[in-house]
Order: structure tokens, then sequence, then C-alpha cells
């Protein structure tokens, strides 16, 4: 009698979409230090990218045995083929402003048209409008904005890139009339900024890859405490995702590295909306 035929592993993923999309397909079936080690990698990129392995061990909460195991599971020759992957990626999306000129530059000649960086931001929008329009369900929306129309106090969590659309949610709040208070962390004050938040109120985070220590800190002191918190991010990975009630998925495009903020604008826009129609219904 044969042996059984043993099924082929897949190949080794060639760039870090194609490899964040195989931990999501595998998410449930990971082993469990294997899953914990694929949390730690999504959320933590740059020590991915150029951690030793002995330091990712001890930071991940695993032996440096998992590492490898880790990598020859998803089809790697061993950790610095995987490790090569996030090196890549952040050289990829993560260029400083000057290298992202030379990049448009490069792409379309030494005197980049401006008509041609109208389109191209353009289209990244789009993009990143019908990503949002396909990825936010209408049961999670319903629950987010049910979440933040109970709360007394909305506390709004944004830094870094993001800080526009937070700062937007606290304007727009602001002449609606709905009490909410924008965690600014001037002074490397946010903690004594969100001291007076209680479970009767919520909180609103917004942070994308490569997530804002602060945002993730005080979301996940937050929902210690009982606070209830809903989260904008970029993947079931995310570091806020364990810390929020609800979540709702945003993956932005970019133009030449640029990243749009467009999506993230529009769902802030219907969430503060549709917060202030929901209190009027009550």
């Amino acid at each position: 009698m044969e042996a059984p035929a043993q099924t082929a592993p897949d190949a080794a993923p060639e760039d870090y979409e194609s490899l964040k999309l195989l931990l999501l397909r595998r998410r449930e079936t990971l082993p469990k230090r294997l899953k914990q080690l694929a949390a730690f990698a999504l959320e933590h990129p740059e020590e991915m990218a150029f951690g030793t392995v002995a330091g990712i061990a001890e930071h991940a909460g695993v032996q440096p045995s998992t590492l490898i195991r880790f990598a020859k599971s998803l089809g790697y020759d061993g950790f610095s083929h995987l490790q090569q992957i996030f090196r890549d990626r952040l050289r990829e999306r993560f260029p400083d402003y000057r290298e992202r000129l030379q990049g448009l530059r490069a792409s379309s000649g030494p005197h980049v048209q401006t008509t041609a960086l109208l389109d191209g931001f353009t289209e990244a929008a789009a993009v990143s409008l019908d990503r949002m329009r396909r990825s936010v369900g209408a049961q999670d929306f319903s629950r987010a904005v049910a979440t933040l129309a109970e709360a007394d106090t909305i506390y709004l969590l944004g830094a870094r890139r993001v800080f526009p659309v937070s700062a937007y949610c606290a304007y727009a709040f602001g002449k609606l009339r709905i009490r909410s208070i924008l965690i600014d962390h001037i002074a490397q004050l946010g903690p004594e900024q969100m001291a007076a938040a209680g479970e009767r109120d919520a909180v609103l985070a917004i942070s994308f890859t490569p997530y804002a220590p602060v945002t993730v800190d005080l979301a996940a002191a937050a929902a210690r405490r009982g606070i209830p918190v809903v989260a904008i991010t970029d993947s079931a990975f995310s570091p806020l995702v364990g810390s929020a009630d609800v979540w709702l998925e945003v993956a932005e495009a970019d133009f030449g590295a640029f990243r749009s903020l467009s999506a993230s604008f529009a769902l802030a826009m219907a969430l503060v909306v549709a917060v202030a129609e929901k209190r009027a219904q009550s």
C-alpha cells in the first residue's frame, strides 16, 4: 500500500504583503508559539528587520529556536531569509521624504510633472476609498457608532501621520456639541490627559503601520481600566486590535511611498455624523 501523499508546503512569500496574507490565512491554525511570534512580527516590523535572533526572541517571549521553526514553516530557508522580507518592506514603504521624492523622479524623469503628481495622488485616494468600502462591514460600523454614541466623553487618540484625522474628529464633534477630548500628548502628557477617562467614556484610537507607540500604549491602558475602545487600523495583527471592543480596517494606498489619508478621513467623517444621528434618536 502506498503511503498517503503529503501536501506540499506553500512557497515562501517573496514580499511583505504576500507574507501578511499567508499569516492571516493560517492565523487560526498556527501553534500557540508560532501564532504569538506572527503577531509580534507584524506589530514590530522594525525589530524583525534589524534585531538579532536572541533579542527578537526575548521581546516576543519565545525561544530563539522558535524563530527558525517559524521561518521554515513559512517556506523560508532560515530566519535570515525571512528577515530580508521585513528589511525590504521597510526600505520600500518607509523611506524618508527626500528619498520618496527621489523615487518619484526616478520613475517620472528628472522633472516630475505636476499633473502626474495630481493624477497619482488622486488614484491612490480612489484605491484607498474603494478598499475601505469593502473592508468596513456594516455590523462593525454600527457597533462602533453605538459604542461612541453611548459615551459621556470620547477620547481621541492619533499620533504622527494620523493626528490630523483625530484633530478633525475633535473639531467635528465640537461643532455637533458632542463632548470629546483630543489627546495631543504635548510635553509627553498623554497619560495625564487620559487620566480622567472612565468606564462611561470611550476611546477612538487610530494608528497604522508602523504603529505609534503612544497610541498603542494609551489604548491598551484604557482597555485595562474597562474603557471601551474603538480602533481604526490596518490589520488583524495590529496591536490596537487586542485592546479594541470593535475595530475597523483601513488600508491606505500610496503613491511614490506617500500614503493617502483619504479613506481615514472619510471613515472618520462618517463615524462623527453617525454618532450625532444616533444620539439625536435617543
